[in-house]
């Protein structure tokens, strides 16, 4: 555990400057808004017996220009349940949003880099395009559908290589009550093109109380199910979360 822990602070080392180095480029323009999220959420069940443990971690950096919307995230989750390891679960996501066309409609890009225990995949590469559609698009209120097609190269954990072409289906939603509840939604439904018993579903709900400007108290849960390989996980954690724009 302690390497797996170096390598992911590592990780955010480098990912912070390389933050640092976008927002002093940054800088010099007007019409350039960035967001940062770091979120550290868990949890720790112990009795005289047994003993489990959940941490879920995230580290988002989005960038806003004109028409141009660029987002990464890499969230990592480990956990254990006595002496067996539970998961050990890395994404690492970079997309984009181009609104060229209407109003609340946009095309969008994304490439998505997958390793999972629970799930049995030893490395999984997602890349794709779509459109989405905001049915409301209010600062306190979003509701956002989105589809398109996605291109799946994985290897499992049971030494099977393969490739297939996926749709994607998402829903995608925000609510803001009284500037101290928020409520945040993603929910995918990935179906193969070639056969309709290999899906992949995920889910994420994220609960927050706001206790400042710029820090929530975080509740989120997460289920993720890859049929392929006859597993899923369900994983309910809370923590913190900083959230900043500049």
């Amino acid at each position: 555990m302690l390497e797996h822990g170096i390598c992911i602070s590592k990780l955010m080392v480098f990912a912070l400057l390389g933050l640092a180095s976008l927002t002093a480029r940054g800088q010099f323009t007007d019409t350039t808004q960035h967001h940062l999220m770091l979120s550290s959420t868990g949890s720790i069940n112990k009795s005289n017996t047994d003993r489990t443990y959940l941490l879920n971690n995230s580290l988002a950096f989005g960038l806003k220009k004109k028409s141009i919307v660029l987002n990464a995230t890499n969230t990592w989750i480990y956990g254990k349940q006595n002496n067996s390891l539970t998961n050990n679960d890395f994404s690492s996501t970079l997309f984009f949003n181009l609104y060229k066309t209407f109003n609340h409609f946009y095309y969008w890009g994304l490439a998505n880099y997958n390793t999972s225990y629970s799930l049995k995949v030893n490395n999984q590469l997602l890349a794709g395009v779509g459109v989405a559609y905001s049915i409301i698009d209010k600062p306190n209120t979003y509701i956002n559908l989105s589809d398109g097609v996605l291109y799946d190269k994985s290897n499992l954990l049971t030494d099977l290589n393969y490739h297939t072409y996926r749709n994607s289906f998402r829903l995608n939603y925000h609510f803001v009550f009284k500037d101290l509840v928020t409520l945040d939604g993603s929910h995918y439904l990935q179906s193969s093109f070639s056969d309709k018993n290999d899906y992949i579903i995920r889910s994420t709900s994220k609960l927050g109380i706001r206790l400042r400007k710029w820090i929530s108290l975080t509740t989120a849960l997460n289920y993720n199910k890859m049929n392929i390989t006859l597993s899923d996980n369900l994983n309910f954690t809370y923590g913190l979360t900083l959230d900043t724009y500049f």
